[in-house]
């Protein structure tokens, strides 16, 4: 797995995003600095769907709420969440069309999607408006209507992953994402196929990447005595635990519990980890006042390890 490419992507993404969906809200008379009143039937000359106005009123009042920062960066790291995740789906055949959404079979920056648009069966395609902006050459428009459908369509199996889209989330989805140098297009270019076939620890890696800059962010202004804000805990106190850790814990903990209970397993159990830098032979138990037993690791010293690590691997199967 490539990290250099993932953290180089995560990173330029999360500011690259952030500009694309700020962008999106100049469009509807929303800026940092100013807000055309909510209300409004047009803006800037155009005149505004039901949809478009109910979502826009919506995003007003989350900015209001939470301010104009907060919520720019929770859309554009929604947006990137779900971008991720559905790279990740497509790589691995787990998209229940079975039609790739970013590249074609080739793996080329030619979204399947649209070549199969009028073939797609997705809950909630208006399969009318596919073939309007199809005749119409709206190629663009025609891929981001897809991509919302597809996003809505996995909420049946991915609630947490894929709510529904149909607020202001929708209304600032960055527009030419099918152009040279676009988010998609970067994710595509910079991070090879294969390392989304990789578990599922690329998605921990983007997700630590991504906040990488905002994290150090947080901790530069501790330093001068700067509280961190609710906001902001997620940047600073959320890393990935790559899997090896994660057995390590677990086996080192129900694992051993496991084996104290079932004896008769042990051989079988370290025969099949035998390549793994887990558990210990021994442990050492301590009585603690209020009757509980805790459990610390062996004093043994690290020749002792090694050998010990040497003679598991060496077991036959």
């Amino acid at each position: 797995m490539d990290k250099n490419a993932i953290k180089k992507f995560a990173v330029w993404a999360r500011t690259e995003l952030i500009a694309r969906v700020s962008l999106k809200g100049v469009e509807y008379g929303i800026t940092e600095d100013n807000i055309e009143a909510a209300n409004a039937d047009s803006v800037g000359g155009k005149v505004l769907t039901a949809d478009e106005k109910k979502q826009r009123q919506a995003l007003i009042a989350e900015i209001n709420d939470k301010g104009y920062k907060q919520v720019m960066e929770e859309v554009a790291y929604t947006w990137f969440n779900r971008f991720s995740a559905l790279r990740f789906m497509e790589v691995n055949g787990y998209l229940p069309s079975h039609v790739r959404v970013f590249t074609d079979e080739e793996n080329n920056f030619k979204p399947q999607i649209i070549t199969e648009a009028i073939h797609l069966d997705l809950d909630g395609l208006d399969m009318e408006k596919v073939y309007e902006l199809k005749d119409a050459e709206k190629t663009e428009e025609l891929y981001k209507y897809l991509l919302i459908v597809q996003c809505n369509a996995l909420n049946k199996i991915l609630p947490g992953m894929f709510q529904k889209i149909a607020d202001y989330t929708e209304l600032l989805l960055p527009d030419n994402l099918l152009r040279e140098g676009s988010v998609i297009q970067q994710m595509i270019e910079l991070i090879p196929e294969d390392d989304w076939k990789d578990a599922v620890q690329i998605i921990g890696w983007l997700y630590q990447y991504y906040n990488s800059e905002k994290k150090d962010d947080v901790f530069a202004a501790l330093k001068k005595n700067v509280k961190i804000t609710k906001e902001n805990i997620p940047a600073a106190t959320q890393l990935f635990t790559p899997d090896w850790i994660v057995r390590y814990m677990v086996e080192n903990s129900l694992g051993r519990l496991w084996l104290e209970g079932h004896p008769e397993h042990q051989s079988s159990f370290f025969r099949q980890r035998k390549n793994s830098l887990l558990m210990l032979p021994e442990t050492v138990t301590q009585k603690m006042p209020n009757g509980t037993t805790i459990w610390k690791k062996p004093s043994r010293s690290r020749k002792y390890r090694h050998s010990w690590l040497k003679s598991v691997r060496n077991m036959p199967h």
